[in-house]
């Protein structure tokens, strides 16, 4: 059975930093992609940030580039912003998928809240 379950979220001001885990479970791609992606109050879930686990690489939506760093089953966010307030959602699915889209994604985390006040 497959299981992928956030940590880390919590309540920070703005210029702090938070590290959110994704324990995953059940998972048995050789070629696996995680990703995170965000709901703000009222919005649709975005893009955030990918990692390949083949290829060692990195993605980042524009908006957290610099301040997010994604690897391993972890996202480490520094320099947090109000803006960044959301639920933060971690994913699974293949590395031949760009990483940028829900539908790349097979598994899906219930999600943690992230909320930075100023």
């Amino acid at each position: 059975q497959v299981q992928l379950v956030e940590s880390g979220g919590g309540m920070v001001q703005a210029g702090d930093s938070l590290r959110l885990s994704c324990a995953v479970s059940g998972v048995t791609f050789s070629n696996l992609r995680m990703g995170w992606f965000r709901q703000a109050p009222g919005k649709a879930r975005e893009f955030v940030a990918t990692f390949s686990w083949s290829a060692r690489s990195t993605s980042y939506a524009d908006s957290v580039k610099g301040r997010f760093t994604a690897g391993g089953y972890d996202l480490q966010m520094d320099s947090l912003k109000v803006d960044d307030t959301a639920v933060y959602y971690c994913a699974a699915g293949r590395s031949y998928n760009s990483g940028h889209y829900e539908l790349d994604y097979d598994y899906w985390g219930q999600g943690t809240q992230v909320t930075v006040s100023s």
